[in-house]
């Protein structure tokens, strides 16, 4: 079952409940609705939240709901996207649900296919697939490499600190994680990270369809690049969180915990770590320019001068895409263990 040609078996008619925030989208989300209406499989539900949009959403769903009985709007006051995710998932009738934003386009099988790995996986609660950038953002395409690259559960699990290890608008999940574990929260963090990282936590399994399902739009007014609970100082606080609890389950809290960065941005970035109750030993890094002691008083050592890997466990601080991949597998290389003696975290 691998490469993008993928295709599964025929299968049962199974309700998908389809839940998709909107404010203000009469000037895209027709795309989006086209895409849902040719879906090959049609035994789904489109749950359409219009948090409190001041142009025509809720006249357009409307039109579309009198034309199409398996479209139900679902309108509020302005509530935010947190709150609007969860007015959707509670009215939404499916075993499964599937997140889709009013600006993006489904591929007319992405349903079938998602349904279908979902059969053939029936261990797996969150189901995922391959995007598509539609922006012209370096950054935003970049992600979407790198989250194209994750394909198995192992490896979502293992980079999950980093950023969001599936695109929000291409998962699916069980209707049932939400009575189980929660559903979204609403506050200062990315309501759809901490929600995955929620689940994992819980044990709950990710799978990836190995087939391009949706084409992931970036317009300028996007909610990432927008709005404050987006911001990289609320991203890091609450992935710290977890990682602070994942830290105290997993690792012996004799090892001195190594944090591989030494510059100005990452040590401020880990600080709020430390500010959390975990101490950082020293610092790693590869600028010669660097080594010996650090002005707080901690050691800086270079990548050929590790610590005891007995007795140390790192954190790689290091944001840059490339630096990352080429740290572990320095790493890896030399007999560490990704998740046993270090963990990717920026």
């Amino acid at each position: 079952m691998t490469g993008p040609n993928f295709i599964p078996a025929k299968m049962d008619a199974v309700l998908v409940s389809i839940v998709m925030p909107l404010r203000d989208a009469s000037a895209t989300m027709r795309a989006a609705l086209d895409s849902i209406v040719a879906q090959s499989c049609h035994e789904w539900q489109l749950i359409a939240v219009d948090d409190g949009s001041a142009d025509d959403t809720a006249g357009i769903i409307s039109t579309h709901a009198r034309a199409d009985s398996r479209i139900q709007l679902v309108s509020t006051p302005p509530l935010g996207i947190a709150r609007a995710l969860q007015a959707g998932c509670e009215a939404a009738a499916g075993e499964w649900i599937m997140r889709m934003d009013g600006d993006d386009t489904m591929h007319p099988e992405r349903l079938r296919l998602q349904m279908a790995y979902a059969r053939e996986n029936p261990d797996c609660g969150v189901v995922s697939g391959w995007v598509r950038y539609g922006g012209d953002a370096l950054g935003y395409a970049a992600y979407v490499d790198w989250v194209n690259s994750l394909r198995t559960h192992g490896e979502m699990m293992a980079r999950r600190f980093v950023e969001a290890p599936v695109a929000h608008p291409s998962v699916m999940f069980r209707r049932e994680l939400l009575e189980q574990h929660g559903g979204y929260r609403d506050g200062d963090f990315p309501e759809d990270y901490e929600l995955w990282l929620r689940w994992m936590e819980a044990g709950v399994r990710f799978g990836k369809v190995p087939a391009e399902i949706l084409i992931w739009n970036d317009p300028p007014g996007r909610l990432s690049r927008t709005a404050p609970r987006y911001s990289v100082e609320n991203f890091y606080q609450m992935k710290f969180d977890y990682i602070a609890r994942w830290l105290r389950a997993n690792v012996d809290p004799a090892r001195e915990l190594w944090l591989w960065g030494a510059g100005r941005i990452t040590r401020r970035r880990f600080d709020l770590l430390e500010a959390l109750g975990f101490t950082f030993e020293g610092f790693i890094d590869v600028d010669p320019k660097k080594a010996g002691r650090h002005r707080d008083g901690r050691k800086v050592v270079m990548a050929d001068a590790l610590p005891d890997r007995n007795m140390a466990f790192v954190i790689v601080g290091v944001g840059n895409r490339g630096a990352r991949d080429l740290i572990a597998a320095d790493l890896v290389r030399k007999g560490w263990i990704e998740g046993r003696d270090f963990l990717l975290a920026a």
